[in-house]
C-alpha cells in the first residue's frame, strides 16, 4: 500500500530546494515536508496529514510574499495547479490556486475583458485576492477581494468547501482579507471588467536635479483634483552603480508618478504633472491593456527584499520630505519606496474583512539586500508614519515585522478570530500572515 507521504519532499530530496525558491530570496525556509500539489485531492491529503501530525502548515504559490524563515512544518506548493477558465458572457473567471496574473490577463485579452491584477504579471492571483489585490484600476473598480463570486477552500478539517455570500457568508468574508491563514484556497471565481485599452505609464524625473519633495508635493496635490477613476502612485528609487543595471539607471535617482485611467482625457488629467520640471522619460499613453504591466515595470527576476506597509489618514508632507531623505541615495541600504493613492472605489463598503477603507495613501517601501542593513532603514522610516497610519496592508509586508500586529482594525480583528477558531481552533495555518484563534 502506497504511503499518503511518499508524493512529499523532504530535505535532500531531489527537487526539494527547486520547489522552496521562490520570488523573494531574503529568507531560508527548510519545512520538513513539501506537498507539491497538483490536485484539490492532494491538498486534502496534504491538510490531513499535518492536522494528524501536528505540523504546522504553509501555503505558497509564486513566494513573492514569505513572511519570515523558519524551519520544520509541512509546505502546500500550488504552483502546479495554473488553471484559468474565462467565461466571457458572466464575465468572469475561475482561477486556481497556482496560476498568476499574466495568465489570467491572458486569458481574458481576447474576450475584451481584464482581471483586477496589480502590477506584476509573476504575481499569484490568488494570494493576491486573499490579500485584497490593490490593482492598476483599483480607485476605478475596488479591491479584486471585492468581486469574487465564490472560493473553494479547504479547511483544517481536511474538507474541501465551496464558500460564497450566500452558502457560508462568515467563512467567505474572512477568507478575503485573512490571506493563507484559515486554509487552502484551491481555486476562486472572480468578476472581469470590459476594458481594452487604458491611458497609463509613467513620468520620471532625475531626483537629483529635481527636488524629490517638491515632486511629491506636487504629485499630492494634484491628486485632490482628480476624478474616482483615476488611479496612480509615486515612487523613489535610488539605483547603485553596478553593471547589472542597464546602463542609463547605473547610479540615478528615480523618481516618478505612475497612472492608469480608462477614460478619454487622460492627457488633460495629467497636464499638471509635466509642469512639474523636465523629464528623463514619459511613457504616458493609450496601451493595450495586455501592456498595462508597462507602467510600473517591475523586476520580474527574484531577489532578497524586506519591505512593510502603511495605510495613511492623510500623507504629511513634511514627514514625507523626511522619508525621501531617510531612504534616498545615502540609505545604508537600496531602498524602493512606492505611495498609492487610495480612496475612490477602495472606499467603498464590501463584504469581506479587507481593512482601512478610510485610507487616503498607502506607503510602500522595500529595502534590497542584507536584512540587518534594511532593518536600520525600514524601522525608523516607519517610526516616522506612525502618527498618521490606521495600519499595515496584509499583501505589502514582507518580513519587515509582527506577523499579525496592525493588519487588522480592531474589530475586524476580533470577528477574524472567532472565524479562526471555528474553521481552524489547532491554529493549523500559522506560517504565513494573519490572525490567530486568540486575535
Amino acid at each position: 500500500m502506497t504511503n499518503v507521504t511518499d508524493a512529499f519532499l523532504r530535505p535532500g530530496d531531489r527537487g526539494y530546494d527547486d520547489e522552496l525558491a521562490g520570488f523573494q530570496l531574503g529568507f531560508t525556509q527548510r519545512p520538513a515536508l513539501v506537498a507539491p500539489v497538483r490536485s484539490t485531492a492532494e491538498v486534502v491529503t496534504a491538510v490531513r496529514h499535518a492536522a494528524t501530525e501536528g505540523l504546522p502548515v504553509g501555503v505558497q504559490a509564486s513566494g513573492h510574499g514569505l513572511p519570515g524563515g523558519y524551519e520544520g512544518g509541512l509546505l502546500i506548493s500550488t504552483r502546479r495547479m495554473d488553471g484559468v477558465g474565462v467565461d466571457p458572457g458572466a464575465r468572469t473567471v475561475r482561477v486556481r490556486a497556482g496560476a498568476r496574473w499574466g495568465q489570467v490577463a491572458a486569458a481574458a485579452e481576447p474576450y475584451g475583458l481584464a482581471p483586477l491584477n496589480g502590477s506584476a504579471p509573476g504575481v499569484g492571483a490568488v494570494s493576491y485576492t486573499l490579500g485584497g489585490g490593490l490593482g492598476i484600476l483599483a480607485r476605478e473598480f475596488g479591491y479584486a477581494a471585492d468581486h469574487v463570486r465564490w472560493l473553494e477552500v479547504v479547511t483544517a478539517d481536511g474538507e474541501p468547501r465551496r464558500v460564497g455570500p450566500d452558502s457560508d457568508p462568515e467563512l467567505y468574508w474572512a477568507l478575503l482579507g485573512a490571506g493563507h491563514t484559515l486554509g487552502v484556497v484551491t481555486e476562486l471565481e472572480i468578476g472581469l471588467v470590459p476594458v481594452r485599452t487604458l491611458y497609463g505609464g509613467s513620468l520620471a524625473f532625475d531626483g537629483r536635479a529635481v527636488d524629490p519633495a517638491a515632486v511629491l508635493r506636487a504629485y499630492e496635490a494634484w491628486t485632490r483634483t482628480v476624478p474616482d477613476g483615476l488611479t496612480s502612485s509615486f515612487a523613489a528609487v535610488p539605483y547603485p552603480d553596478q553593471p547589472a543595471l542597464p546602463p542609463p539607471l547605473r547610479g540615478t535617482y528615480v523618481v516618478s508618478i505612475r497612472v492608469a485611467h480608462t477614460g478619454a482625457d487622460g492627457d488633460a488629467l495629467v497636464a499638471p504633472l509635466r509642469e512639474i520640471g523636465p523629464v528623463l522619460s514619459d511613457s504616458l499613453r493609450e496601451m493595450p491593456y495586455a501592456e498595462s504591466h508597462t507602467i510600473h515595470s517591475d523586476p520580474d527576476f527574484p531577489h532578497a527584499y524586506y519591505g512593510d506597509s502603511a495605510v495613511l489618514r492623510e500623507l504629511d508632507l513634511e514627514r514625507a520630505g523626511q522619508l525621501l531623505r531617510a531612504t534616498g541615495p545615502e540609505a545604508p541600504a537600496m531602498c524602493v519606496l512606492q505611495i498609492n493613492h487610495l480612496g475612490g472605489a477602495l472606499a467603498r463598503p464590501a463584504p469581506n474583512a479587507v481593512p482601512w477603507r478610510d485610507g487616503r495613501f498607502l506607503v510602500r517601501l522595500l529595502t534590497v539586500g542584507e536584512r540587518e542593513r534594511a532593518r536600520a532603514v525600514l524601522d525608523p522610516a516607519f517610526a516616522l508614519l506612525a502618527e498618521d497610519a490606521l495600519g499595515r496592508s496584509l499583501n505589502f509586508a514582507f518580513g519587515a515585522g509582527d506577523r499579525s500586529a496592525g493588519l487588522y482594525d480592531p474589530d475586524t480583528a476580533k470577528r477574524l478570530a472567532r472565524v479562526k477558531e471555528a474553521y481552524d481552533p489547532a491554529n493549523l495555518f500559522r506560517r504565513n500572515y494573519g490572525v490567530s484563534a486568540a486575535g
